[in-house]
This record gives C-alpha cells, structure tokens and sequence, in this order.
C-alpha cells in the first residue's frame, strides 16, 4: 500500500499561474513588435522593447510550466495509482482541449480575418465571424491544429508517455534503481551546483538548434509530435519528476541565487546581441551565431526558472486568498484568453495612445472579462469541477490542471 505524505508547497501554485498568466500578457505584446511576425494584427505604436520581452519570456514561461506539471504529475501518481492519475488527466486536459477546440478556433481564425480587414483600413465584424464559422465544414481537415490549446495535447502526451516509461521501468529493478539513481544526481547536481545551468544547457541548445526558427517553435500546426518541442518540454516534465522525488533538492533548487542572476544577466545580454543575425541568413558567420543563440537561450531558459521558484518562495509561501484565487481562475484564463486578447488588440490597434497604455488596456480587458466570466459560469460549476477538481474550498496541490 502505497504511503504519502506532502506539506503544501503554495508558491507552487502560484508559479504555475504565473507561468500561464505570463503567456496572456505575451500574446497581448504580439501586435505591438516593430516588425510584422503574421500575428493577427500589427499596432500602429511599437516598440523594439516588446520584441525584448517576447524574447525573453518565450525562453521558459512553457519550460517553466511543464516542469512544475512535471513535479505534479510524480506527486499525483503516487498519491491515487496510474489508473486514477490516467481517468483524472483525461478528463482535466482531455476535455478542455476537445472542448475548447471546436469552441475557440472558430473565434480565432475570425480575429485573423477581422485584423488583415483592420489593417487594410475597416473591420466587419459580421463577415470575420462567419469566416471563422464557416472553417469548421473543412473537417477533419486541420482537426485539433492551429490554437494555443497545441500545450494540452503535449501534456497528454507527456502523460501517457512519462506513465508507459514509469510502468516498463518498474518492471525491471536494475534498471529502475539505474534511473532512480540517475533522477536524484540530476537533480542533486541542479540543486547545488553553480555550474548547473551551463551543464543542462548542452542538451537544450541541441534540441534548439533543430528548431525552425531561433529559439522555441510553437508545435500548433500538427498532431504528429514535433520532435526537437517535444524532447525539450519532456525533458523540462522529467525534470520536474524527478524533483518530486526528492523534495529537499528541491526547495534548494527554488532560491534566488547570485550565480543564477548574473548568468540570465549574460545570457539574456547575449540573446539581444545576436537576435539581429536570425534575418541575415547570408552571414558568413551565421551558423555560429545561431550555435550561440541557441546556447544563450538555454543558459536564460534555466537560469530564469530557478529565480523564478525563489521569486514566488520568497513571496508566497504562505497562502494568501486572492493569490489562491487566481491560481484557480488561472487555468481558465489561459484558455479563453487568444480570442479576447486579438479582438481588444484589433479594438486599439489604430488609436493614437502610446503602445505601453495600450498593451495594458488589452491585459488588463482580457482579465476582467476573463475573471468575471470565471466568477460567474464557472467557478461554482461543473466547469470548474473539471478543470480545478472538486475540492476547490479546500484547494490542493494536486488541483492544478497539471
């Protein structure tokens, strides 16, 4: 019979909210890049420091997420069995993505209409929402492809995968207590090591340096895996297991370090020296430069998730009512929020304000419709059943859609 015992770690709540708030306000910055990147719609106020933010918020905002699904998923497994751990992701991730699919694609290919209209001078909003509409007689073609959903699916996929490798593992006991021994020195060497950083960035880079572009692709536009997203983001999952097992290594890993700032320091320098060569394709030295970037970025990527857990640690380790709030409402923001964000964006794109007041306007519009439409038609539903689980007023852990 399987024993467990756990204190409730409260900033890890909050982390994960924070890394999925975090992607609302990426979106929301989209519109507003100096230079037109096929988002849905380009501000007439840009600014070269919302490329910056992309940039270096892209670097682990989704590492920093499905490391902590990750640490969740170990925890969760070994409180209820895999069996339980299997029905409980299926319905939690499972029916939001189908769900939410048919729902939000529609809305989403209507604010790419809505915004080409915007840019060529007037919007109608009749016509862009009948276009979105109208995409759903090309099923199956495109079926479950093209939103920001494309993390629910891989989560899934980490799921069954971190399950089948859990079970085979098991079965073999040399082989188990091989890769139990490996798990505690990783995470052993991540916890105390300064070097750290610099060692996990190897493999990271390497799965970088096959992506499409300079960083991290987003794997929207298929269901057949994409391998290079798929071994980082895995990695980021077994990472966060691993952890789980040892929780002592972990409370040392969540710390704000000297070491750590000064290394994002460096790297998020050298990410904003090098960016420019991703479009000089011809450069005699670009693939150096992309061998650098590529390093930078995974030395940024795991030296801002540390500083990130010490962050929340430092902040909310006891629990505090709106943050628990939030943390609730977070999984459902997320999800409603691509829609919401372009249509406000469109809604400003043209007004003459400076692109900081209106990056907040979009923010802060898709929050409040965002969180009242929590408080009202879902937090106290079935909706908020099956995305936070049922024992919301006594809000756990093993709540998270994770």
């Amino acid at each position: 019979m399987k024993t467990y015992t756990s204190t409730r770690l409260h900033y890890l709540d909050t982390t994960r909210a924070f890394a999925l708030l975090l992607g609302i306000v990426f979106h929301a910055s989209l519109s507003f890049m100096p230079v037109f990147i096929g988002w849905a719609v380009m501000d007439v106020s840009t600014s070269s420091m919302v490329g910056a933010f992309a940039l270096v918020s892209h670097t682990f905002r989704m590492a920093l997420f499905f490391l902590v699904a990750g640490y969740f998923s170990r925890m969760t497994v070994h409180k209820v069995g895999a069996s339980d751990f299997l029905q409980s992701r299926a319905i939690r991730l499972g029916i939001p993505f189908v769900a939410g699919w048919f729902l939000l694609r529609p809305l989403l290919v209507s604010g790419w209409i809505a915004g080409a209209q915007s840019m060529r001078g007037e919007v109608d909003i009749l016509a862009s929402l009948s276009g979105g509409v109208a995409t759903l007689g090309n099923l199956p073609n495109d079926l479950f492809v093209g939103t920001h959903l494309w993390f629910l699916y891989y989560l899934m996929l980490f799921t069954i995968s971190a399950t089948i490798l859990r079970q085979c593992i098991i079965l073999i006991p040399a082989v188990h207590q091989a890769i139990t021994s490996a798990g505690n020195k990783l995470v052993g060497c991540l916890s105390t090591s300064k070097s750290a950083p610099l060692v996990i960035a190897l493999p990271t880079s390497f799965c970088l340096w096959w992506m499409t572009h300079w960083g991290i692709d987003t794997p929207d536009k298929s269901l057949v895996a994409h391998l290079p997203v798929f071994c980082l983001y895995f990695g980021c999952f077994v990472v966060g297991w691993a952890f789980q097992r040892k929780p002592e290594c972990f409370q040392s890993y969540s710390r704000l370090s000297a070491a750590n700032t000064i290394l994002a320091i460096v790297g998020i320098s050298a990410l904003m020296l090098l960016a420019p060569y991703e479009g000089q394709p011809g450069h005699e030295n670009y693939l150096w430069c992309k061998a650098a970037f590529s390093f930078a970025y995974a030395i940024t990527m795991w030296t801002l998730i540390p500083l990130t857990f010490g962050l929340c640690k430092k902040l909310f380790s006891s629990p505090k009512a709106w943050i628990d709030y939030l943390a609730n409402a977070s999984y459902w923001l997320y999800l409603i929020h691509l829609p919401l964000v372009v249509a406000f964006q469109i809604a400003v794109a043209e007004l003459p304000f400076h692109w900081s007041v209106k990056w907040v306007m979009v923010c802060g519009g898709t929050m409040a419709i965002g969180l009242l439409t929590y408080e009202a038609g879902v937090k106290n539903t079935w909706i908020g059943n099956i995305l936070n689980g049922r024992s919301r007023s006594s809000r756990t852990s093993l709540a998270t859609p994770v």
